[in-house]
């Protein structure tokens, strides 16, 4: 039975252009988070949505009004991928981010979104406490940028052509992976990549621009791309595709609040994580069952076909990744070192 919870609600809570008043950083403090995804209410739609919603409320709750927020879904306040720089200049306060998305300007967070890399939650949720978080955690930290909720979703192939379940299935399709390293897997493996955000997805499919899609779970539901496509692959047994997908919060700005409100900030963040895991479970769940009400085939990833994906990733994803910088050589191998079950 699906989520009671999951609404998908389009164009809801559209916001104005970016507001040039900030206010003081004391009380009565605002800040806005911005995030691409479909926006709705604290109890209905898209996780993620939710997760921002629950951390407003509960920040400004324990603050007693002192720190409030406004919350832009959809890329309404900017566009996806410039929220990381405006982060980073502290023009932007918070995102939740998928963190590959910054590659081309920190190449090191592209291991948020290595494939093959992290096959299960449980691997994922371990980078937090060991030295790859720690790792990824100060480089974040010296670029302006500071982690405050760890998020892993895994991910699935929305096609509007036939089942994408091993490497074989990929030749000649035009595909978008999420990041460059996964799109160096997929275009080894013979698909024609193509780059757009996830909230893009929907038109390039349309349009025929796009054959298939990779994304989590989370996305190929709340962008409705059951609507448009013939099959889908479902990470729920593993997957290639695990993403770091944060909230983040501008260190300027988190080191410009009094210590109370870091405190509220940080500890209401730490403590959504168990909501984010089981939120992502839960839709890798609901996947295949709302595709196939919409009748599109539904396969699975098995274990021979994550094998083959892996000797792909192996000889050109992390490849390159290692060898773009010893600062990429060096987060590669501390997160070689965290095992499957965390």
């Amino acid at each position: 039975m699906l989520s009671t919870r999951r609404v998908v609600l389009t164009g809801a809570l559209a916001a104005p252009a970016l507001i040039a008043a900030r206010g003081s950083r004391a009380a009565g403090t605002v800040l806005k988070i911005s995030h691409q995804f479909p926006g709705g209410t604290i109890d209905e739609g898209d996780f993620r949505d939710r997760l921002v919603r629950k951390f407003a409320a509960g920040v400004k709750a324990r603050t007693n009004g002192d720190l409030d927020f406004e919350i832009y879904p959809n890329s309404s306040l900017m566009k996806t991928v410039a929220q990381f720089s405006a982060l980073r200049k502290g023009a932007l306060d918070m995102s939740l981010y998928p963190l590959a998305y910054a590659g081309g300007e920190v190449p090191e967070v592209n291991i948020g979104l290595m494939p093959c890399l992290v096959s299960t939650y449980a691997q994922g949720m371990a980078w937090k406490n060991a030295p790859i978080g720690r790792a990824l955690t100060e480089l974040l930290d010296k670029r302006g940028v500071k982690i405050l909720t760890w998020i892993w979703q895994s991910g699935g192939v929305a096609s509007r052509a036939a089942p994408v379940v091993s490497p074989d299935d990929v030749k000649g399709l035009k595909i978008r992976g999420g990041s460059r390293e996964m799109d160096l897997m997929l275009n080894k493996a013979g698909g024609i990549i193509s780059s757009v955000p996830s909230n893009e997805i929907y038109a390039a499919m349309q349009t025929g621009s796009l054959d298939a899609a990779v994304t989590s779970s989370t996305s190929l539901i709340s962008f409705r791309l059951q609507e448009i496509s013939k099959a889908v692959t479902s990470g729920i047994q593993g997957s290639f595709w695990f993403m770091l997908e944060p909230l983040l919060i501008s260190k300027s700005i988190f080191d410009g609040l009094p210590p109370a409100q870091q405190a509220a900030v940080t500890e209401v963040a730490a403590s959504l994580e168990g909501f984010a895991l089981e939120s992502a479970k839960s839709d890798d769940k609901d996947l295949s069952a709302i595709y196939g009400k919409a009748g599109a085939v539904t396969k699975q990833f098995d274990a021979a076909a994550l094998e083959k994906w892996q000797a792909v990733a192996r000889d050109t994803a992390w490849k390159d990744f290692a060898a773009r910088n010893a600062s990429c050589a060096d987060l590669l191998a501390l997160a070689e070192k965290v095992p499957t079950a965390g």
